[in-house]
């Protein structure tokens, strides 16, 4: 009798959003190839997808950055309010500093230009399930600058820091420094879900809608302020003290 064999690791969910018929048909036949991905649907609209979620979850969204009447941005913000808020990927012909910074407002994780070979893409869908950020390295500096500047008027530092619990500031610290939510979790010894707990209470206290923002907000601000990443350093070093004592 023929049994079949589940994969050793998870499937990642995916769902395509383009409203392009042949682009999202051949996108979806190169993904099925790949042993740890999963096409959850195909859609057209951002409405259809929204369909197509009701009571499923994906864990990626391949989004059009092209749907017409900034469909794209309403369903991303849509999306990254739901409880267990699926990793969006936007997909663009273009990649223009102004339309990826208000993605990243609204809670994308990548941006991804049409261009891009399979190869990267596949790279950048892995990434953003274990909690990395991709955006063109081109317009990272531009991205980021934007950024800063809308954020400047929303807190001081002594603010920024004094809404922060000690441990969302371990994983503040952590994130400015380029760590990403699995690597957070092994260095503050916490479970994936706390870490994602943490960065969302963190998201809230400061506005934002995305990791990327956080850093953004942060990093001018902590790098001026170099006394105050000092407590994360006795925490760390008491986590590494107490699983050595639990070692034979």
């Amino acid at each position: 009798m023929i049994q079949s064999v589940s994969p050793p690791w998870p499937m990642i969910r995916v769902l395509i959003v383009d409203q392009h018929l042949a682009f999202r048909d051949a996108l979806a036949t190169r993904l099925q190839t790949e042993p740890d991905l999963a096409v959850l649907a195909k859609a057209h609209s951002a409405e259809f997808a929204s369909s197509v979620l009701i009571g499923r979850s994906a864990d990626v969204v391949l989004l059009d950055a092209d749907l017409p009447d900034h469909a794209a941005i309403t369903f991303c913000s849509e999306m990254t309010r739901r409880e267990d808020p699926p990793r969006i990927v936007m997909l663009g012909v273009a990649s223009e500093p102004e339309r990826i910074v208000a993605a990243v407002r609204a809670g994308a994780a990548a941006w991804v230009t049409k261009d891009e070979s399979i190869d990267h893409l596949l790279s950048v869908i892995r990434g953003v399930v274990r909690g990395e950020t991709w955006l063109p390295p081109g317009e990272l500096g531009v991205v980021l600058n934007l950024l800063i500047e809308d954020q400047e008027h929303r807190r001081d530092s002594d603010d920024l820091l004094a809404a922060l619990t000690p441990r969302e500031r371990d994983v503040l610290f952590l994130l400015v420094e380029g760590a990403g939510r699995n690597e957070i979790a092994k260095q503050l010894q916490l479970s994936a879900n706390t870490v994602r707990t943490h960065l969302q209470s963190l998201m809230s206290k400061l506005g934002v809608h995305s990791t990327l923002e956080v850093v953004a907000l942060a990093r001018p601000r902590l790098e001026g302020m170099p006394e105050i990443r000092e407590p994360s350093r006795p925490v760390l070093q008491d986590a590494e003290r107490t699983t050595r004592s639990h070692k034979p």
